[in-house]
């Protein structure tokens, strides 16, 4: 073979760069379901490169081969795309990733770019862990983050123990998110981002994303938020000033409960004081090629691809499962053996009207069906049991087509109790400052019919007033579960 250089391998990339801009180009013109069917895959990849297949394949391959020695050495240097190791990039994980960055971005008129992760977890440390690097620059006190405290179970414990109590890297607990002045005030010339969950898991907290991404920017400090329980499909926080979203896209964005996986998505040029231009001008991309290379937290591209074919569906899906979950909260609501529901589409929740004002189906004012834009509250709500922890685990044991499980987004409806669950690490006072309570039981709606799943949880609840507990499911425990569902 010709050894034609290194510069005409980068010419070469430079060409293919050109023309993939101008495809992301047109497909940032369609509508949401268009860019989350198609995403970045294109017709002439599949013609060109995949033997005409519709579908992304899956490359289940751990590199690739270069051409010669010229083309290695400018793929390793990041001089054109390459796929140099699947820890670092692979057409799978590509196709995973395009089209997040496009749907966190879409309406948004901003460039946007997404790194995978193996998990949502791996998002969240993947995101912080570039801000709380020492800085010779600011050689005052200790560093400092500012975080909501309403936030799911695995991430308090991340910012509590890996952060605050193996590294001494202070978490700023923020009680009171709609009270932008607790915010101010926890902010220092040692603060490093602001961090924020919402809609949070499993009590629904909300904050005016605006005005926190204004103080931020003011601070000169980026925003992050987690928005896995809404995603994209009902609230897109670039749109509203955040400068990075992590989302742990096993749970809502990826029904099907066959993977786990994440996904960092950032805008380009994010406000942060860190002293680093290539971090600033395009963050994702910066964790992908540098630290994440190193430290290794990837998505495997099986994984990727699963994923990627359960969110080419999220909009429809999210719609649906959205207004099961109002009528399942409106039954709640109104039982007997009910204290108090948590869902944000119930008028008199406290932050209905603020939730009201970012929770938008996306392109529901093109949508036949509807031709304005509307509200959708997400799959997720929670409901307190009168009686207390007890008799929450009566109710909660007497589910018969609720799974049992510290699940949340899946395609069939799932229900825990947080406080023995995902969230009892932290411990009582941890789950006191989260308000947390024993009775609380966490309930993700399905895409089962709405009225079996209040059926469920109204002989469910109806055990507590002396109803006749419904037969529980043969006791596998003794004999194993394989050789007992072989018995006659």
């Amino acid at each position: 073979m010709e050894n034609r250089g290194v510069a005409s391998f980068v010419q070469a990339g430079q060409r293919a760069g050109e023309w993939h801009r101008k495809y992301l180009e047109e497909i940032r013109k369609c509508r949401f379901d268009t860019i989350a069917v198609h995403g970045v895959y294109s017709m002439q990849e599949a013609l060109d490169f995949n033997q005409g297949s519709i579908i992304e394949p899956v490359y289940m391959s751990t590199s690739q081969a270069y051409r010669n020695s010229d083309e290695m050495e400018a793929g390793l240097a990041y001089q054109i795309p390459t796929w140099c190791y699947t820890r670092i990039a692979n057409p799978s994980v590509y196709y995973y990733e395009g089209v997040l960055a496009l749907l966190e971005g879409y309406g948004s008129g901003l460039e946007t770019s997404c790194m995978a992760t193996a998990s949502g977890m791996a998002a969240i440390q993947s995101t912080v862990d570039p801000f709380l690097v020492d800085d010779p620059r600011k050689p005052g006190g200790p560093k400092n983050f500012v975080a909501t405290c309403q936030v799911y179970g695995g991430t308090f414990q991340q910012f509590a123990i890996r952060k605050e109590k193996e590294r001494g890297i202070e978490w700023r607990k923020i009680q009171n998110p709609l009270d932008l002045d607790e915010w101010e005030r926890n902010i220092d010339e040692n603060t490093r981002f602001l961090y924020g969950e919402i809609p949070s898991n499993p009590l629904l907290s909300f904050f005016d994303i605006e005005k926190v991404a204004e103080l931020s920017h003011r601070c000169n400090l980026p925003l992050i938020i987690d928005s896995t329980v809404a995603t994209p499909a009902l609230f897109r926080p670039l749109q509203h000033g955040a400068d990075i979203v992590v989302q742990s896209v096993s749970k809502s964005l990826a029904a099907s409960g066959f993977t786990i996986c994440g996904a960092v998505i950032s805008k380009k040029n994010i406000t942060t004081g860190i002293d680093n231009d290539e971090m600033k001008a395009d963050f994702a991309s910066y964790i992908k090629l540098l630290p994440n290379r190193d430290n290794g937290p990837n998505i495997s591209p099986m994984n990727a691809i699963m994923a990627l074919n359960d969110i080419r569906t999220i909009r429809t899906r999210m719609d649906t499962v959205s207004c099961s979950t109002q009528k399942v909260a409106e039954f709640l609501q109104e039982h007997k053996f009910v204290e108090s529901v948590d869902y944000l589409g119930l008028p008199s929740h406290e932050l209905h009207e603020l939730a009201s004002r970012y929770l938008f189906l996306a392109d529901s004012e093109h949508d036949p069906r509807y031709g304005e834009k509307v509200n959708r509250y997400g799959h997720l709500m929670s409901f307190r049991v009168k009686g207390g922890a007890q008799a929450t685990r009566q109710v909660f044991d007497a589910f018969q087509r609720i799974f049992r499980a510290t699940d949340l987004g899946r395609i069939k409806s799932v229900a825990t109790i947080p406080a023995i669950s995902t969230h009892s690490q932290q411990g009582e006072e941890g789950r006191k400052i989260a308000n947390i309570p024993d009775n609380l039981i966490r309930l993700c709606v399905g895409g089962e019919h709405p009225d079996d799943i209040i059926r469920d949880l109204d002989q469910a609840l109806g055990t507590l007033d002396g109803r006749k507990v419904p037969a529980s499911a043969p006791d596998y425990s003794s004999g194993g579960a394989s050789s007992a569902r072989l018995a006659p």
